[in-house]
């Protein structure tokens, strides 16, 4: 009963925002399955299809406290996290919070800022918390960070490094939308008035509870075996320069027991694992060689290791 209202719940935030960001329920599924899934998520593609939006729309389906961080090369680590003023009235310093300490941040074109700034986001992200000043200051519960980046090649970028793309557990692309979704975003409203419009579909504490349920859907041992062999191909074949590590492994299997959990069953099937794993080894995985796709070297791996 609980799993059939779970996913009624999923399916009706799914279609309201559907509503606004049209022809893209696939990659709706995929940021949901992450955010179920206690991850964060990087959207890489170009500017105007939609990814600013996209997060503001989450944010006001999820009902959660949001910020939007516009990353810039003048950036610094403290308009993140924040400052101490000195207020004369107390005679002392006073911690102004960042807007890191929200539910839900949108850290917009973030291979703006340098690299220094970028790291102001990894401890926030791996611990829900940041140090300030020698001083831990806990995140608010449930923190999801969903950062925008431009492709490598416009002017004005700096890549992400490897420790901080790791901390994503799914990269995904929006693309462009198809012939009719565009005709119906042409003739239609104003996609950001319509965020106005939308409900309020679950609260955070509905999120929080259904988040708690994806460790306890069911991994066969079998299963287990499938995703190690995939994990050890990835370390062994001379193809890839470094393999997947045993972070990504718990990243691929809790994104496989949301993306089941998103699909109404108790229980991960190979196939799940198969449909998460280019969003999640896409970014991690290097070619030693040559220079190919993620998809590509995600493929690969799939054809190399069979389903037992």
């Amino acid at each position: 009963m609980q799993q059939e209202l779970t996913q009624k719940a999923l399916d009706n935030l799914v279609a309201e925002i559907s509503r606004v960001i049209l022809g893209k329920q696939h990659q709706i599924r995929l940021i949901l399955t992450c955010l179920l899934a206690r991850g964060h998520v990087l959207i890489e593609d170009l500017p105007g299809v939609g990814k600013t939006t996209l997060a503001h729309v989450l944010a006001r389906v999820l009902g959660l406290s949001f910020q939007r961080i516009q990353f810039t090369s003048d950036l610094l680590p403290a308009d993140i996290l924040g400052v101490s003023i000195y207020d004369r009235e107390v005679g002392q310093f006073k911690f102004h919070k960042g807007p890191i300490f929200a539910q839900m941040i949108l850290a917009d074109e973030v291979n703006r800022a340098t690299p220094k700034t970028q790291s102001a986001l990894l401890e926030a992200m791996e611990e829900q918390q940041v140090t300030v000043e020698g001083e831990t200051r806990v995140l608010p519960s449930p923190f999801f960070v969903l950062a925008t980046q431009n492709p490598m090649h416009q002017i004005g970028t700096f890549p992400l490094p490897e420790s901080q793309l790791d901390r994503f557990m799914m990269r995904v692309e929006l693309g462009y939308p198809d012939a009719r979704s565009e005709r119906d975003l042409l003739k239609g409203q104003n996609r950001r008035d319509m965020i106005a419009q939308l409900q309020e579909v679950m609260d955070a504490q509905q999120l929080l509870s259904i988040q708690k349920q994806v460790p306890k859907i069911i991994v066969q041992e079998a299963l287990l075996d499938y995703l190690q062999a995939i994990l050890s191909y990835s370390r062994q074949s001379p193809q890839y320069r470094n393999g997947l590590s045993p972070r990504s492994g718990i990243a691929i299997l809790r994104s496989a027991q949301a993306w089941a959990l998103m699909h109404g069953r108790d229980f991960v099937l190979p196939e799940d694992v198969q449909m998460v794993l280019p969003y999640v080894a896409g970014h991690r995985l290097f070619s030693t060689k040559e220079q190919l796709a993620p998809q590509a070297l995600v493929q690969a791996l799939l054809q190399q290791v069979s389903v037992p």
